[in-house]
């Protein structure tokens, strides 16, 4: 089954003592591009979170939410940092001493100063952390990953039905092109009657140039190609693994068919069904930037 690049996903892990969301978005993109944000304690979680996503998706930009709740107090410690604050003070006391300026050095001014208290937190287990995280960041990719096969069905779907549109209109191709020859020679053994009044029409020269004209408005090579082509398309459209670059390339082959085709034809009726057929293939075109 086809998945689409674009999707949201997301999580979230209740634990002792914290809660753990974590929130996943897509859009399309070339190739994969994961960016993650972590809250600072866990930022060493940064290459695994991004080897989970790589599991999962092959292509697309992909951000990666990650925020963490504590629920319960966990042991900090806030200690004096003495050797600073002895330097403040010194400093403080030397303009007070040198300029004409009010001392009115005070505990809560002292600790407005950057790196005056030190805070210290118990060490924490990293491996314990990365587990806790990576469950919810799996549950996350799980949910995004249901999203992305609905959308991938809907694709697929609408892709089968557009290529089923331009499968009709090849027929017409095909069913025409033989036609627009006979006429081609009703009318140009017309033309030589016209001409050539009442004197006898060379039938030979007629049939020469009937069969010239149909070597040179010839199709069949090319709607057997397209035919090919489209059949391709609905077999990958049900293959289980990622696909949208083969389809990048099965629709250059199709687009190159379908122009040739309308670089070959003198038929109004067919020049018409050929700019139908790229008016279907542009959509399909367009809908193929969003599968995987």
């Amino acid at each position: 089954m086809i998945k689409s690049m674009t999707g949201y996903g997301r999580a979230v892990g209740v634990f002792v003592d914290k809660q753990i969301t974590v929130e996943l978005r897509s859009v399309n993109n070339r190739y994969l591009d994961c960016a993650v944000k972590l809250p600072r304690l866990y930022a060493f979680c940064e290459d695994a979170v991004k080897q989970a996503v790589k599991q999962s998706v092959s292509r697309g930009k992909v951000d990666v939410f990650v925020t963490v709740n504590l629920t319960q107090s966990t042991d900090v410690s806030i200690a004096l940092n003495k050797p600073v604050l002895e330097g403040y003070l010194a400093a403080l006391r030397s303009v007070a001493a040198d300029y004409p300026v009010r001392d009115d050095i005070s505990v809560s001014t002292l600790s407005r100063l950057p790196d005056v208290f030190t805070v210290e937190k118990a060490e924490q287990d990293e491996d314990a952390l990365k587990a806790q995280l990576l469950s919810v960041v799996e549950e996350a990719l799980a949910g995004y990953d249901v999203m992305r096969k609905a959308e991938g069905e809907a694709l697929a779907k609408d892709l089968t039905a557009k290529a089923n549109v331009i499968l009709e209109k090849v027929a017409f191709v095909e069913d025409r092109s033989p036609r627009s020859v006979a006429e081609y020679r009703e009318k140009l053994y017309a033309k030589m009657q016209e001409v050539l009044s009442s004197a006898s029409v060379d039938e030979a020269r007629i049939l020469t140039e009937a069969a010239i004209f149909a070597d040179k408005v010839a199709v069949d090579e090319e709607t057997v190609r397209l035919r090919s082509h489209l059949d391709q398309l609905q077999t990958m459209l049900k293959a289980a693994e990622p696909i949208g670059r083969k389809l990048d390339f099965l629709m250059q082959e199709i687009n190159r068919e379908t122009n040739t085709i309308g670089s070959k034809c003198s038929d109004l009726e067919i020049a018409r069904t050929v700019v139908d057929m790229k008016a279907e293939l542009e959509k399909i075109r367009e809908q193929i930037q969003n599968i995987e």
